[in-house]
């Protein structure tokens, strides 16, 4: 999905304020249908939750709350989030590592067991075919979750190269987890709740780290990451244990974590700088100019190995012609596709997403524009 879920979810909220609630209803909700549900859909709407389709999905994009509370409620107590969506998979066999780094940019050799890392899968052109994040659970053992939207391209493009792996001799095979959901529990209050859940000392898992543990009864993969810029967990669970524990973690929250829908999400996600696949990065688009330069491992940057790498070492080493910035603006929120503008109205470059912040108070953006041209002021 192109443009801003925040200013979807506005749209429908207005739309759904009008007296022709069942007309608008049609308009967005037409191929219903065709979209499939995670097992949370139903909690979904008894808690009042708008659905909308995404990336072929049928998935709340606010609640009874508005957006901007949610947002904030997220960075001052908590939210959760059903990202079931979203495409968790395992390598496993003694090359698993040495594949999966013909694939992407970081350093999994250098990973210890129960750490893992954001990630690009990168083309033959440098150009980004999906962020990732990916833990190595053992030596012989990779745990990874792609977008939903870039699911059918990535299994294509991972199954494709694994193919060629394995005929030569390469010892990798793959478990797809369309068994499991993902439930991503966020903001201050998350370690807390989600301790009363556990046996499992929360404050020993450190920030990008990974558990095999049991959480309220059922055993979870646990990563303590997010897309938020708020402390928080990442919990895949068995599909049938993951209503009871929805409740269990709204339960022992007393209330302060809500569900937080995917237009908050995007909120929280642009507030902290993060990057949304298909419109902050694409094919198109190398881990340098994105500005993940710090994800390309030492290591991968001084013996390459993995695809593009000759386009992105040049681009290390002599600088990208465009780069990605961030903005903040007066005026009406600068929105997908606007021109950016230097003080003389030249155009240097795009904007890929922006919106009112609901916890800065303020506009904020973030696009690309022609190296060079990062300081200063620029219009939108």
């Amino acid at each position: 999905m192109r443009g801003s879920l925040w200013q979807l979810g506005q749209s429908i909220t207005r739309r759904l304020s009008q007296a022709d609630k069942k007309a608008v209803a049609r308009r967005y909700f037409a191929s219903e249908a065709d979209l499939k549900k995670t097992v949370l859909f139903d909690f979904h709407v008894a808690h009042g939750g708008k659905m909308v389709p995404f990336a072929g999905w049928s998935m709340p994009i606010q609640y009874k709350d508005s957006i901007m509370d949610s947002t904030v409620n997220c960075r001052e107590n908590g939210g959760m989030f059903d990202v079931s969506h979203m495409c968790g998979l395992s390598l496993k066999g003694k090359d698993s590592v040495s594949f999966l780094e013909k694939l992407v940019i970081a350093d999994v050799a250098g990973l210890a067991p129960g750490t893992g890392t954001l990630t690009v899968f990168t083309n033959e052109k440098g150009g980004a075919i999906d962020d990732s994040v990916i833990t190595k659970v053992k030596d012989d053992h990779i745990y990874l979750v792609v977008n939903a939207g870039c699911r059918d391209k990535d299994l294509a493009h991972i199954e494709e190269h694994m193919k060629a792996f394995k005929a030569k001799g390469g010892d990798v095979s793959w478990h797809i987890h369309d068994e499991r959901s993902l439930l991503a529990l966020q903001g201050p209050l998350a370690a807390p709740v989600l301790q009363h859940l556990t046996k499992d000392d929360l404050s020993k898992l450190y920030f990008g780290e990974f558990r095999i543990l049991d959480i309220n009864g059922a055993t979870c993969f646990l990563t303590r990451t997010g897309y938020t810029g708020e402390d928080g967990f990442e919990i895949s669970v068995p599909s049938e244990n993951a209503l009871d524990l929805a409740k269990a973690i709204l339960e022992k929250s007393e209330g302060k974590v809500r569900l937080t829908g995917l237009g908050a999400r995007d909120s929280l996600r642009l507030e902290a700088g993060l990057c949304l696949y298909g419109n902050d990065m694409e094919q198109h688009i190398s881990p340098v100019e994105a500005g993940l330069t710090w994800a390309i491992g030492k290591r991968r940057r001084a013996e390459g190995g993995f695809l593009g790498a000759e386009v992105i070492l040049k681009q290390l080493a002599e600088g990208p012609s465009i780069r990605r910035v961030g903005f903040t603006s007066t005026g009406p929120p600068p929105r997908s596709h606007s021109e950016i503008q230097d003080e003389k109205g030249n155009n240097i470059g795009e904007i890929t997403s922006g919106g009112y912040s609901p916890c800065l108070k303020k506009n904020i953006a973030m696009g690309y524009v022609k190296s060079g041209s990062t300081q200063g002021r620029h219009q939108s």
